[in-house]
């Protein structure tokens, strides 16, 4: 079991090997920042379960080491997080910091996986469909060029989905579950933005 310093913030995940720009301006947070850099430069992202203060958080979340960061005059700052190990909260902790903090489990790494060619090429389809459908300029032959963790994992990371689909994301147990809900995912958005009146919320 280990103390975590989180940063709580809806649709934010973080990845092990993937960065995590983030801007922080909130004195909170800022207290936050300096707190870790006096000491292992480490923080936790998580996303609360609703968006509004002191919500209950979700589960898991995964834990980075701060890399680049810039401090600027009026105490503001630019920092780079760098995803090291997913963890699972055990219990909020009672604290007298401005900044919540928790006792967390950390995760095993997940195993090295590599995707079946037919898994690949079925990811690669859809998500050209739903970059198109979206009207992203995507660099493909940038993408063919990524290995199976760093594509799926980045794309992950980095998808226009609600919270709770990219928290589901972030939970999935492997990268082949997680590749094969990424493309459910990409299919129900891609049609809920293109057709549905009112869109949806996956729950």
């Amino acid at each position: 079991m280990t103390r975590i310093t989180i940063f709580p913030l809806p649709g934010a995940v973080l990845y092990p090997g993937l960065q995590l720009p983030l801007h922080i301006f909130e004195p909170r947070y800022r207290a936050m920042v300096s707190d870790a850099l006096a000491r292992d430069r480490r923080i936790g992202m998580i996303q609360p379960q609703r968006a509004m203060e002191g919500a209950p958080l979700f589960t898991i979340g995964c834990l980075g080491r701060i890399g680049d960061v810039e401090a600027l005059d009026d105490g503001r700052f630019n920092i780079v997080l760098e995803g090291e190990q997913r963890f699972r909260v055990l219990r909020e902790l009672d604290v007298s910091t401005p900044f919540r903090q928790v006792e967390a489990e950390l995760l095993a790494q997940e195993p090295e996986e590599v995707l079946a060619p037919i898994e690949r090429a079925s990811f690669e389809r859809e998500a050209r469909r739903f970059a198109d459908a979206q009207g992203y300029a995507v660099d493909w032959e940038q993408v063919a060029r990524l290995d199976d963790t760093s594509l799926i994992n980045g794309v992950s990371q980095i998808a226009p989905f609600d919270p709770a689909a990219k928290q589901a994301l972030l939970e999935a147990p492997g990268l082949a579950a997680r590749c094969e809900l990424l493309v459910q995912l990409m299919q129900f958005f891609g049609r809920t933005s293109n057709g549905d009146e009112d869109g949806a919320t996956l729950q």
